[in-house]
């Protein structure tokens, strides 16, 4: 090596060093816009767009939920099942969904939100088709175990990728509208149990019932294929060209002169009372903050799954404790099967409800004091509910019961996405959900058998001491995050 040649190098490397340096910063700033871009939006077409087809998905998801309890009945009139065989056949599908959610939520940060919305339809859809067909009860509930594994990532999914994609402070309104949608499946489905025919030319109709899911899930699929990756997701991947071609996507549509009809909408957008933290050199210089963003630390992160655990193995008795079971607890009661459905059907309305009232208040208080206060008067109303012994009375407390834990599912489905940073949010959020589908399944065999010896009012009792427990815990546990950037939490 020559001595300028020995001059040189450190010079070259130098250079080198520093370009790569300026690339780093560019990526770094070119993120921080992506992600300043996404949480200051004004909602437009582009979001409510999102909010449809994502909602439509969650839709089948939530019939498996109402068809969890209403096969059992609607079965019975045409094979005769023990309760061994009932308890199975209403667990079949939460088996599914946790094996579903543990495999393929790990595989969304992997391969991208957008990607795993179809392969988790398309299963779903292809599955429930070949379920109208199952032979005898035994094919059945192997059949919907599998259906289950197919739709095991869809709520996952929804809670990681509108949490990522909807501006900061509508976001919790804004994924409560989608699972408003989503959780009209549980009347309508009650409604349709009630009305289908016992049997149509011959032809068993649930049979009918689950063919119907499985066209509805196959169009939104077709809709869904061009759904846009998260461009969080696709920083975090280091494509930070596609992440601001999606952005550019999402200015046009804010950009774009508005119609008369959303006119207002579009150029001020309406922003509700938010429960927020006081001002902070953060909330004034936004850039600066997502630019200087540290990954929650291991002991925050310890105390946040710590949270999701307790969310999603005490948090299913409010939701599934009450809904899995409750034609059969109306038939305990003394009512004939169509009575129990069409009570059942008339309590579903209280679900989409909850959801719409979780539209003006999930941004007025924080997510933790929603919690509580949900998961209270789920106890409350469903000891009311195992009690009664009216049908005013029950219907009622049905309705109340539903509400309320609707309140609670969609409150900790906007909070548990929060929690966790872009790299790891889909699997933070699968693992412990997949222990909800766990509680799910084993619910009915726990619950079945204490109702039968101790009758409803006092099952809903001990479901109700479970849920003090878990007001308890997410009072330690539960962190504020209300209209923060995900990238700052």
């Amino acid at each position: 090596m020559t001595g300028n040649e020995a001059r040189e190098t450190p010079t070259a490397h130098h250079r080198g060093s520093a370009t790569a340096t300026a690339a780093a910063a560019a990526d770094a700033a070119s993120a921080a816009s992506v992600v300043h871009s996404l949480d200051t939006a004004p909602v437009s077409q582009w979001h409510r767009r999102l909010i449809l087809l994502i909602g439509a998905g969650s839709f089948f998801n939530f019939v498996e939920v109402a068809l969890s309890s209403l096969l059992v009945p609607l079965i019975g009139e045409h094979w005769a099942m023990n309760s061994f065989e009932q308890a199975a056949l209403i667990a079949a599908t939460f088996i599914g969904e946790a094996i579903g959610s543990t495999v393929l939520s790990p595989l969304a940060d992997r391969f991208g939100r957008s990607r795993m919305f179809q392969v988790n339809l398309l299963l779903y859809a292809v599955l429930s088709v070949v379920s109208a067909f199952a032979p005898n009860v035994d094919a059945l509930i192997v059949l919907r175990v599998l259906l289950g594994i197919g739709l095991g990532a869809e709520l996952t999914l929804v809670d990681s990728y509108l949490g990522e994609m909807m501006p900061a402070r509508s976001r919790g309104r804004l994924v409560a509208w989608s699972y408003t949608l989503g959780l009209l499946a549980v009347p309508i489905t009650g409604a349709v149990t009630v009305f289908v025919p016992a049997d149509v030319g011959g032809i068993a109709g649930w049979r009918f019932i689950l063919a119907a899911t499985a066209i509805g899930a196959l169009v939104v699929w077709l809709l869904r294929r061009k759904l846009p990756e998260s461009p969080r997701w696709l920083i975090a991947h280091g494509r930070h060209d596609e992440a601001r071609a999606v952005i550019a996507g999402l200015e046009r549509y804010g950009a774009e002169p508005a119609t008369r009809g959303n006119r207002s909408r579009a150029r001020k957008p309406r922003q509700p009372p938010v429960a927020t933290e006081p001002a902070s050199a953060a909330a004034e210089h936004p850039l600066a903050a997502i630019a200087a963003y540290q990954p929650p630390s291991a002991h925050q992160l310890a105390r946040r799954r710590a949270l999701l655990i307790v969310l999603n193995t005490l948090g299913p008795i409010a939701f599934y404790g009450f809904a899995s079971i409750a034609p059969l607890v109306l038939i305990d009661k003394g009512f004939s099967i169509v009575h129990s459905l069409a009570f059942t059907a008339l309590s579903a309305l209280g679900y989409p409800l909850g959801s719409l009232l979780c539209v003006p208040i999930v941004e007025r208080f924080q997510r933790r004091t929603l919690l509580i206060a949900s998961s209270l008067a789920v106890a409350v109303f469903g000891i009311t509910f195992g009690f009664a012994t009216t049908p005013v009375l029950i219907v009622a407390a049905g309705f109340l019961t539903g509400m309320a834990s609707v309140v609670q599912s969609n409150v900790t489905h906007i909070y548990q996405a929060e929690l966790f940073p872009t790299a790891i949010r889909a699997r933070s959020v699968g693992r412990p959900y997949a222990l909800s589908r766990v509680i799910g399944a084993l619910l009915p065999f726990a619950t079945l058998p204490i109702l039968h010896a101790l009758g409803a009012g006092w099952l809903y009792s001990l479901c109700a001491a479970l849920i003090v427990v878990l007001v308890v815990l997410i009072g330690i546990l539960g962190p504020r995050t209300n209209a923060k950037s995900l990238d700052t939490i």
